[in-house]
């Protein structure tokens, strides 16, 4: 996936929820509760996909000791993000401009 390509609605709301640092399982809550209950990580899913978002240099891994693996959003991540925010917007609009009969 490059960085232009339309997120999946789980890697979506997994980078909105590392706006500020959190640790796994603060994501699989935060995931959970930002999409209203749409969205439930097991750790499996969720673990492969932070991989990935690192690997994308989307994320970081936050030095630390103990069993609690924090991860932070970078720059790259937020410019993806916020590519995918504008695409969603774009979305909407043009399908209230459609249901309005704008088009």
């Amino acid at each position: 996936m490059s960085d232009n390509s339309a997120l999946t609605e789980t890697t979506y709301y997994i980078l909105l929820s590392l706006y500020r640092p959190l640790h796994g399982y603060g994501i699989m809550q935060r995931t959970e509760e930002l999409s209203g209950g749409r969205v439930r990580l097991a750790a499996g899913t969720l673990y492969g996909a932070l991989n990935a978002m690192v690997e994308r240099g989307w994320i970081l891994l936050l030095p630390g000791e103990g069993r609690k693996k924090e991860y932070k959003l970078t720059p790259r991540g937020l410019e993806v993000l916020k590519k995918e925010l504008a695409r969603l917007r774009e979305l909407v609009a043009s399908g209230d401009l459609v249901m309005k009969g704008d088009i």
